[in-house]
């Protein structure tokens, strides 16, 4: 091989190297380029994550925004401030029995179970009226949220009539449907739903379904809450009739049973 030859093989292969060696520096500094780019990309998304939950957590629950409603929706058939007067029953009627409940109350399901269909033959012949106080200290007591979620839908049924009211009251406190109490189940919308579908005037009914999902009546579920929380009474089941202590046969707790409660109503209609 002549000098020459040899000479431009060299100068070919300097060229091939130096070639080579740009487009592998080139492809180091995309490289390069890419992961701080993607650095870049994932410090923002932290940053935007961090900022989203921060705005998030600062954002009221909708409770705490119920709370604060300044306009109140009340429902149909409810009267005094806020509506949070709720009496059932013809309005003839002399006597009228104080009732209150607290929706995940078990004890109050064990009532209801015993005597609810007695109380609303009663109402029905008019012997007395039902003026309804509903509670929700068990969301506090009991983390959750189903005394208010279910409040405010029995405040959806009395928006269909006193007696969906009732009937939904007592398709609620049914042994089938009441959950344990340490069970949230009443938080959940559908399952509300579900159970109103076994009352006749709430089955189907697409207005009572849009205001429980709608929490129409949550501020209004407040205020009812918050007129037992004033009353004194410190625990449900709890009866008075016209503001007199209805009681069992001990003299203090409520009548359980069917013959407890008969004796006792007819003792207080009488007084």
């Amino acid at each position: 091989m002549s000098a020459r030859n040899n000479q431009a093989n060299k100068a070919a292969a300097r060229e091939r190297l130096r070639v080579e060696r740009e487009r592998q520096a080139k492809k180091d500094r995309t490289r390069r380029q890419l992961i701080v780019a993607a650095s870049i990309v994932g410090v923002l998304a932290v940053a935007g994550g961090v900022g989203y939950g921060v705005m998030q957590a600062n954002q009221p629950s909708a409770w705490e925004a119920a709370k604060n409603e300044k306009q109140v929706v009340t429902p149909a058939h409810s009267e005094g401030e806020n509506g949070t007067t709720v009496v059932v029953g013809k309005k003839d009627a002399k006597k009228t029995l104080e009732l209150y409940e607290d929706s995940r109350c078990p004890v109050c399901a064990t009532f209801e179970q015993a005597n609810g269909e007695t109380i609303k033959k009663d109402v029905d012949a008019g012997k007395y009226k039902v003026k309804y106080i509903g509670a929700t200290f068990i969301d506090t007591t009991i983390p959750g949220e189903g005394s208010r979620n279910a409040l405010s839908a029995l405040g959806a049924a009395l928006d269909v009539s006193p007696e969906a009211f009732l009937e939904y009251k007592g398709a609620l406190y049914s042994q089938q449907n009441h959950p344990a109490e340490q069970d949230d189940k009443f938080a959940e919308d559908d399952y509300l739903i579900k159970v109103a579908d076994e009352v006749a005037a709430l089955k189907g009914n697409k207005k009572f379904q849009k205001n429980v999902q709608d929490g129409t009546f949550d501020a209004w579920a407040l205020k009812m809450s918050s007129v037992f929380d004033k009353s004194g009474v410190k625990g449900t089941p709890a009866l008075k009739m016209d503001g007199k202590v209805v009681a069992g046969s001990d003299g203090k707790n409520p009548p359980m049973t069917p013959a407890e409660f008969k004796t006792a109503i007819d003792k207080a209609l009488k007084g």
